[in-house]
């Protein structure tokens, strides 16, 4: 819940606070343990979440244009804009 959350140390407080409340739950020296771990470590398991809910591939750069035709042989055509985009993907991590 901590962590999928990505709690702030207030919210972290007040679960932490209702889980040694709650019958069955947390003691108070558990609540410090896993709150100290969680100030020392909430970088690197929001990371580790993110990665892990990634597809295979992520976008590394993308470029795009419009372009419009100035010759045709039908008029019609003329002045017709054509949009063209190049997206660059990548395997995680690379």
């Amino acid at each position: 819940s901590i962590a999928s959350a990505d709690m702030d140390l207030n919210q972290l407080e007040a679960f932490l606070t209702a889980q040694t409340k709650k019958q069955g739950g947390i003691t108070s020296d558990q609540a410090a343990v896993i709150a100290k771990f969680w100030k020392n470590h909430r970088i690197k398991i929001h990371e580790s979440l993110i990665n892990q809910s990634r597809w295979g591939n992520i976008l590394k750069n993308m470029n795009w244009r419009v372009d419009l035709k100035s010759q045709s042989r039908h008029i019609d055509q003329i002045n017709t804009p054509v949009a063209i985009v190049e997206m660059e993907l990548g395997k995680n991590g690379q």
